[in-house]
């Protein structure tokens, strides 16, 4: 919207920082909401030649609640972290932890034997071992003499 501004006149002057004051406010109202929630759990993957290691970062998760899948190249994860239990006596006065189920699906750079996957959760941290299937690992190739 464009106002015509008229010189020595407040009235318009006003009306302009109120124009800049409603565009700020849309801007920020809608940018917000194009923001996304980052992926649970976090994730740091590392690969090598013999395979992956993937870490996941999921406190407060019980390990009974917690699969892990492997197919061709693609690792899931999923699970669900419990609400916490709140005794009739109290009530809540901050929740930031969520709760529910999740999943995430992360695709390698290559197939994964998945019956050598191996995985350990410790402190929170789930570290899960993924190697490289055999027919998929580089070979050297011999050259004989001719």
């Amino acid at each position: 919207m464009y106002i015509h501004r008229f010189p020595g006149s407040s009235m318009w002057a006003e009306l302009d920082s109120l124009q800049r004051e409603m565009n700020r406010l849309f801007d920020n109202s809608f940018s917000y909401r194009r923001r996304s929630a980052p992926a649970f759990p976090a994730m740091n993957i590392w690969t090598n030649e013999e395979g992956a290691l993937v870490t996941a970062e999921i406190p407060g998760v019980d390990i009974k609640d917690i699969e892990i899948s492997v197919v061709g190249e693609s690792l899931t994860l999923s699970g669900e972290r419990k609400p916490e239990a709140v005794n009739d006596n109290e009530v809540v006065h901050r929740q930031e932890r969520g709760f529910g189920k999740f999943t995430r699906t992360v695709e390698l750079p290559f197939p994964v034997d998945a019956n050598k996957v191996d995985a350990v959760f410790d402190k929170g941290v789930l570290k899960i071992n993924l190697p490289r299937a055999e027919e998929d690992k580089p070979r050297k190739i011999a050259i004989k003499a001719g």
